[in-house]
């Protein structure tokens, strides 16, 4: 940069529009590095930012863009509000759905959203997007970005294989899961509805953000690109089609974006159909910066509904046996390895904002504790930040606060919200900078 100016200075006439080149080249420089720093980078089995061995306590924060829009669902005070309050926690890395898929309207899908049909996005989430991203690059935040979904509350998969003429996807809510997951299991080979997400990742890759005027692909607010939030082949004959789409989508994005960590957002071996060589196979893509695990120990049926407290001692043994799995692969493939979903449900199965933790706080702390004593394990985002949000009904509608539960599940379900003092406490114990 200081060679462009100094050419400026020496071959145009010293004038004032010449200082002024001048002056507006540093003020591009200063504000696309702002206070986020450089980009985050891997070495090996770690990550790196600025020189310095980076590690975090995050969390996933998914209705991000949407709530920093100006349209439906948009709240900026409230953005602000909690992007200040997540800063002063220590939680700087945010996991964030880029947006939803399909039409507004349908029960137990994420709305308002941002790809209506293939190729004609809401501009209100986009706008949201970059508004997100400048205020977190401000507060030297870093964003890990997903692109689609394996589950139907923001569209993904189901969305897809609907715009490709695969038929109408069944929605969990009307039939049920195994009857969704069949489905969905034809993304994998169908190349349409492949080509049409492709398209997606190179319009919002493509992206230049309208606040800073900085490309996305150049934007150090940004940690990471991924491919989905826990994609899946969702039998074994797609596992083959499966591993070969994502070794295409990293293939494009890293053609697209030089300067950007690339994950897969996997469940782990549990999103692999219980193939732990499938999971093992699909992280080794040279193009897949390092690697992702999910545990649930209640959808896993790890705690019961009716004993979550009483169930904490067996979901923290099965967690740490699966943690376990995941960072023996790491160590083979010398990449870090994130657990970036991890909940639990509160006492007594309850939604209200402030009520009984008990299981999950012990769930928590294992959990921060199990993570601090694996090298390989580089990061987490606990599921979900809910923030100040204070739900009106237990089925998602339109109006409603944005909490850490999409919309298919139980508002305040697994959300930690700012009256959570006693999680709140062993989070900021495990984030002391």
């Amino acid at each position: 940069m200081e060679k462009i100016i100094s050419f400026i200075i020496n071959h145009l006439s010293f004038s004032v529009c010449a200082v002024c080149v001048a002056l507006l080249l540093i003020g591009c420089s200063e504000k696309q590095v702002g206070k986020t720093g450089g980009f985050v980078e891997r070495k090996n089995a770690s990550f790196v930012l600025d020189g310095k061995e980076y590690r975090y306590v995050g969390t996933n924060f998914w209705y991000g863009a949407i709530l920093a829009s100006e349209g439906q669902g948009g709240d900026r005070a409230r953005l602000l509000r909690e992007l200040d309050k997540l800063h002063e926690l220590g939680l700087d890395n945010l996991r964030i759905l880029v947006g939803s898929d399909g039409k507004r309207g349908v029960m137990t899908k994420v709305e308002p959203t941002l790809q209506e049909s293939p190729g004609v996005y809401n501009d209100t989430i986009l706008a949201g997007l970059d508004y997100l991203l400048q205020q977190m690059g401000e507060r030297g935040m870093k964003a890990v970005l997903y692109l689609n979904n394996a589950w139907e509350w923001s569209g993904g998969y189901g969305f897809y294989l609907e715009q490709a003429g695969a038929g109408k996807a069944p929605r969990p809510n009307e039939t049920s899961y195994p009857e969704y997951m069949s489905f969905v299991s034809q993304f994998s080979t169908n190349i349409k509805a492949q080509e049409l997400f492709f398209q997606y990742v190179r319009d919002i890759i493509g992206r230049t953000n309208r606040y800073t005027n900085v490309p996305y692909c150049d934007d150090p607010a940004i940690m990471s690109w991924q491919i989905g939030n826990e994609p899946r082949a969702f039998s074994d004959e797609a596992k083959e089609p499966f591993a070969k789409w994502l070794r295409q989508t990293s293939t494009l994005i890293r053609s697209l974006d030089k300067n950007h960590l690339i994950s897969i957002g996997s469940e782990g071996i549990w999103g692999c159909e219980m193939d732990a060589d499938l999971y093992e196979k699909i992280c080794a893509d040279p193009n897949i910066d390092y690697m992702n695990a999910h545990v649930w120990p209640y959808n896993w049926s790890w705690a019961d509904k009716d004993s979550l407290a009483e169930n904490v001692e067996r979901a923290c043994r099965n967690t740490a046996e699966y943690i376990h799995r995941h960072t023996a692969i790491a160590k083979r493939l010398q990449k870090p390895l994130v657990i970036e979903e991890f909940g639990y449900p509160r006492d007594g199965f309850a939604f209200l904002p402030g009520s009984p933790t008990v299981g999950r706080d012990r769930y928590y702390d294992f959990v921060f504790s199990l993570i601090k004593s694996e090298p390989t394990v580089c990061g987490c985002n606990f599921w979900g930040w809910g923030g100040e949000a204070r739900p009106t009904h237990e089925q998602w509608q339109v109006g409603d606060d944005y909490c850490g539960d999409p919309a298919q599940e139980q508002q305040g379900l697994n959300s930690v919200f700012l009256c959570d003092t006693t999680t709140l406490n062993i989070i900021i114990k495990n984030t002391k900078r």
